[in-house]
């Protein structure tokens, strides 16, 4: 990654999930860019190019898994990374999010410090694919 601050697009529909992962990664040096459903997180990915996306599974308009399927198929997306959050459960979540092409997931609710951990991999991930 060229850019020495990383921009990551949040795409959650739970207010409260959205302001704590906001809060947890302004802490840090990233651009945040923020979408309240799947269709203005398309849109946002498509403007703003995001080296990462923080994608909840259930929420209106597209959801995390379309979309996470959505951005595995197309060239200028390849190099994000992405992180799937969900409640739908630890085994289900398990089962599908490498499906759709996550790189990492966590299940809700989450401790601030497993956020931090998921995004610092996923932002190694993408810095391997960009280097190679």
């Amino acid at each position: 990654m060229s850019d020495p601050k990383p921009t990551i697009l949040i795409a959650d529909d739970d207010e409260d999930i959205h302001r704590l992962i906001q809060a947890a990664l302004k802490q840090r040096t990233f651009h945040l860019v923020e979408a309240y459903d799947g269709d203005e997180a398309l849109e946002m990915a498509v403007i703003e190019k995001p080296d990462m996306v923080i994608l909840d599974v259930m929420m209106p308009g597209l959801n995390g898994w379309e979309l996470a399927r959505y951005f595995r198929s197309k060239p200028e997306f390849e190099q994000m990374g992405i992180l799937i959050l969900t409640g739908i459960g630890e085994t289900l979540n398990d089962m599908t999010s490498p499906l759709y092409g996550a790189d990492e997931y966590l299940d809700k609710p989450f401790e601030i410090e497993a956020l931090n951990a998921a995004v610092d991999r996923v932002l190694d991930t993408v810095s391997q694919r960009t280097a190679g």
